[in-house]
């Protein structure tokens, strides 16, 4: 499958997950300078005019990168938007993301032909993610140029279908932009996402704990120390099903092996509560050994990635 121009020339085919909270400039311009499309969503910027200083600061800092090093040029950056209609903000930000030109908007819980339009109208690209074939045809009849399909064992809000499945359905009728996402956290697993028709792997649980992530320590020991045992998914924290670990939900005094479940129409994407006290993981974490900075991680996925390569084509 052929990538559009902004997607080619990465280091490694990967995405750096936005993660809600977590992701500001810091980690969006070291994966941007290791050669990662790095992101963050556009509700971390608290209040909304923050946004447009964070957009400033991630595509000055880029350029002069970019200027000193010709050779090396930064990967491109990505904004996510939330388009669920309990984000009162979306079309502000939407308006920022146009005065920067952003390169690549993700789209979350919802598809929306106007910002679509809107992105394609200052030459940027959408891709936008999905849990299920359903949401990846609508999204693609309302405009997306791309997918993100989540799949089962990916971090914060994630699906329930195998890898396998939703690429290979996806595939029957799209040959566009398409990148996974569920417990990629090596290199290995980087090339395993393209042999099964992936175009790009979508990596968010790693970068927790990396120097840059805007993460507790302790959330970032929580990552390091724990495994795909200590992962569980809940819809109760936001309403919408999600993985995440298992200590902080225990020590909130709740039973993280008996959580009940959660009405949907209470989900609030304006409070960041439930990330703060209850934190998402995916369950690749078992790769994760150490906090380093993010262009480390970067640099070891890519050793990774082509060891994994020369392993199979010799």
């Amino acid at each position: 499958m052929s990538l559009p121009p902004i997607l080619q020339n990465l280091r490694i085919p990967v995405i750096g997950a936005p993660l809600f909270i977590i992701s500001h400039p810091a980690i969006v311009i070291a994966q941007c300078k290791a050669g990662i499309v790095g992101s963050f969503p556009a509700l971390n910027a608290r209040p909304a005019s923050q946004l447009d200083e964070w957009l400033a600061e991630i595509t000055e800092t880029l350029d002069k990168h970019n200027q000193d090093n010709p050779d090396n040029p930064a990967a491109p950056y990505a904004v996510n938007q939330i388009v669920h209609p309990t984000n009162v903000r979306w079309e502000e930000d939407l308006k920022t993301c146009e005065k920067y030109k952003v390169p690549i908007v993700i789209t979350s819980l919802g598809a929306r032909p106007e910002l679509n339009d809107a992105v394609h109208g200052w030459g940027g690209i959408t891709m936008h993610d999905i849990i299920n074939n359903r949401f990846a045809n609508k999204a693609l009849e309302k405009g997306a140029d791309g997918l993100i399909a989540v799949a089962a064992g990916a971090g914060g809000h994630a699906g329930k279908y195998s890898p396998f499945a939703l690429i290979q359905e996806i595939r029957e009728y799209f040959d566009g932009p398409l990148a996974l996402s569920g417990s990629i956290a090596n290199g290995g697993a980087v090339l395993a996402a393209e042999a099964m028709g992936a175009d790009l792997a979508y990596i968010g649980s790693p970068f927790i704990a990396t120097h840059e992530a805007r993460a507790v320590d302790e959330y970032k020991d929580e990552i390091v120390k724990s495994g795909a045992d200590d992962i569980v998914g809940s819809s109760l924290f936001t309403g919408i099903y999600g993985n995440y670990l298992k200590g902080p939900i225990a020590r909130a005094g709740m039973d993280p092996d008996n959580l009940p479940e959660a009405d949907p129409s209470a989900m609030n994407f304006d409070g960041a509560k439930a990330w703060k006290d209850i934190w998402g993981s995916g369950q690749g974490i078992g790769a994760i050994k150490e906090v380093v900075g993010a262009g480390d991680l970067v640099a070891r996925l890519a050793e990774e990635y082509a060891a994994a390569k020369a392993a199979i084509c010799g």
